[in-house]
């Protein structure tokens, strides 16, 4: 009997694997891309975090350069929405969240980290030097500082210290989708995301507290990065999903790459990129596997959807880029060899 139980254990076990060999051997080989080099990333602030990357990706130099390289540019930016400039925790103090994937499954990642300007960078060395993926608040702190990376001053941005005081008035956390696309930013609308823009505000001067970039080299391989600072006025200790592997970004080079936006809560629920990644290896397009993620979410929050936005961005092997969003007025920028500009994303809403 015992002998049986062995027999038919590795029968399956063989069986599995052989499963397993055919839906990799199934998946979409690097050589099929190469020379097709593109970034997307989210919201009208990719615009110029596109460039940035294309300054890599152009001379054809590594996805996983181009993507830390373009958030940067948004990081440097100093307003109410990403980097040591945006609005503050309740408590008054700025802290950032970012995370950076290759197409190896290697990854970093750090969380409440203060005082530096280029979590993206700092989060790039944990994936390089260290055994772990993510690093949080005053370890994090210390091994970017080891790294030489300086210590910037903890006060806030003109524009963060305005908008910190008028929030200070009545000091309460309530949400708003969309608040913080007008002018001078505003409360973020929970998830540590900028959300979509309502049809009463005009598409212009939105401020997002997040940036998230894929992109794919002309040798075929995927990349992606997140940073962010995380939801405006946001309780101490607040973690969202941007610095989150699996939730924030994902990246399988077999397959394709995607990162989220909005409420990170949310995203985390599902575990949005990854979840998205996955729908695409069952053969759907990018925007339809981001809807198919977008579509979980709406069903888990059933009424409460309406008061808050998600949205996901692809890019598959082929070199192809989609999205959807929750919310109408999403936007993701896009720039490869022949064309560059920003997209306007379908909804559910």
């Amino acid at each position: 009997m015992s002998t049986r139980r062995k027999f038919l254990h590795s029968a399956a076990l063989g069986s599995f694997g052989l499963f397993l060999t055919k839906k990799l051997t199934a998946a979409p080989l690097s050589d099929t891309v190469t020379g097709k080099a593109v970034v997307i990333s989210t919201w009208d602030t990719g615009l110029a975090a596109n460039k940035g990357a294309w300054e890599v990706l152009g001379r054809n130099g590594s996805a996983l350069d181009a993507v830390e390289a373009g958030v940067k540019v948004t990081e440097s930016s100093i307003n109410c929405c990403v980097g040591l400039g945006a609005n503050p925790d309740r408590d008054g103090h700025v802290t950032l969240d970012a995370c950076i994937m290759d197409h190896q499954f290697n990854c970093g990642s750090v969380a409440f980290l203060e005082r530096i300007k280029h979590p993206i960078s700092v989060a790039r060395r944990v994936m390089e030097k260290t055994p772990h993926v993510m690093l949080v608040g005053e370890g994090a702190q210390q091994f970017a500082v080891a790294e030489g990376f300086p210590l910037e001053s903890p006060d806030l941005s003109d524009d963060a210290k305005k908008a910190y005081e008028q929030w200070l008035k009545k000091s309460e956390y309530k949400p708003v989708i969309n608040i913080e696309n007008t002018k001078g930013g505003g409360q973020h609308d929970g998830g540590g995301h900028g959300p979509s823009v309502p049809a009463h505000l005009p598409n212009g001067d939105w401020n997002h507290d997040t940036i998230g970039m894929v992109a794919m080299d002309a040798a075929g391989n995927l990349s992606g990065s997140c940073t962010t600072s995380g939801m405006g006025f946001k309780m101490r200790g607040r973690l969202g999903d941007s610095p989150i592997i699996g939730a924030g970004l994902f990246v399988d080079n077999e397959i394709g790459a995607v990162t989220a936006t909005g409420q990170g809560e949310d995203v985390i629920r599902i575990c949005g990129s990854h979840t998205v990644v996955e729908y695409m290896r069952q053969g759907m397009s990018p925007e339809a596997a981001c809807k198919a993620a977008v579509e979980r979410i709406v069903r888990i929050k059933k009424e409460k959807v309406k008061d808050i936005q998600v949205a996901f961005i692809a890019l598959n092997k082929k070199g192809e880029a989609g999205s959807y969003a929750i919310q109408k007025g999403f936007t993701y920028a896009i720039k490869n060899n022949n064309e560059e500009r920003m997209v306007e994303v379908k909804s559910y809403f």
